[in-house]
């Protein structure tokens, strides 16, 4: 079967870092065209906008959107107008109703459509979720703590409205969250906005199963030294430590589970599969949690934040 042509729209920093070395390795993709305001790939025919691209590159097969998610939706819609797969970065789009959308006209388009999010393919989440489905689960503490000014330097558009701000990291948590444990949802959520931002700077949730399992998150981009992704489940088996990210799993204090990170990878081969089944993968699950928060969350204003 020949490659998928690929193209990719917004070549920042996840694209060099990730997109592009996970192309490369993998034979089912041949990425033969770029779109990005500024951004090129060498040797690689580079273009400013993705209707430069489409109408100038037709043979394209599918394209990963890797721009903000607010302007996701637009770009998503005139590749899947175009008969084009696609793949969406994290979080998939700035609402829950513009996804939707995308998904149905995939759908009435026939081709596929991945809202990807890359921290349930981290190497130990299926070990953990192994582990809980094999016990009872008593209670879950979730860590997601980091330095914005270290991970995300100068980029406005994460404060702005529909950038989810802290939540753009803690949606990952949540990725992990929604996979390995049962149905949860918001009971409670305190919300802190800087002064001078639209969008949250921390956020502590809290979640309950419909048996009463209690969840609590801790989302703050204010953590400076070690950062904290962690998940703490205590359980009938003992207390289980999903740590770095989905990383390392631990049971009662032992290393259970470690190998090395191979997310994005496990990304494009999911999303070769979707497209050679000619199905999709549009699980909204987190993202109804960052939703939630901010309908029934209460607002807490901090002071000003400045990079």
């Amino acid at each position: 079967m020949s490659p998928i042509n690929l193209a990719i729209v917004g070549v920042g920093k996840i694209v060099r870092d990730q997109h592009l070395p996970s192309i490369a390795s993998n034979p089912d993709f041949k990425l033969i065209a770029t779109a990005s305001r500024h951004g090129t790939v060498e040797g690689i025919p580079a273009f400013t906008t993705i209707e430069a691209m489409l109408d100038a590159v037709p043979e394209i097969d599918a394209v990963s959107l890797c721009m903000p998610p607010q302007y996701r939706y637009e770009a998503a819609y005139k590749a899947l107008q175009a008969g084009k797969h696609v793949f969406l970065e994290k979080p998939p789009g700035a609402t829950l109703s513009e996804v939707a959308d995308l998904e149905a006209l995939a759908n009435a388009k026939g081709v596929s459509l991945f809202a990807s999010w890359h921290s349930r393919y981290a190497p130990a989440v299926e070990a953990a979720k192994a582990f809980l489905d094999a016990t009872t689960i008593k209670s879950v503490h979730v860590i997601w703590k980091e330095d914005v000014r270290h991970w995300h330097p100068n980029q406005e558009w994460i404060w702005q409205a529909g950038g989810l701000g802290v939540f753009d990291p803690g949606i990952n948590a949540l990725s992990i969250v929604t996979h390995i444990l049962p149905s949860l949802f918001l009971t409670g959520a305190v919300l802190e906005f800087p002064e001078n931002r639209d969008s949250p700077i921390a956020a502590d949730l809290h979640f309950k199963s419909g048996k009463g399992l209690p969840v609590h998150a801790e989302f703050d981009w204010r953590q400076t030294g070690k950062q904290s992704w962690d998940i703490v489940a205590e359980t009938e088996a003992g207390q289980m430590v999903l740590a770095e990210g989905g990383s390392k799993l631990s049971v009662n204090g032992e290393l259970t589970f470690t190998a090395p990170e191979a997310e994005y990878p496990s990304l494009y081969r999911r999303f070769a599969e979707i497209v050679k089944a000619g199905t999709s993968d549009v699980d909204l699950a987190p993202l109804r949690h960052v939703a939630d928060a901010f309908m029934l969350g209460k607002r807490k204003f901090v002071d000003a934040f400045h990079d």
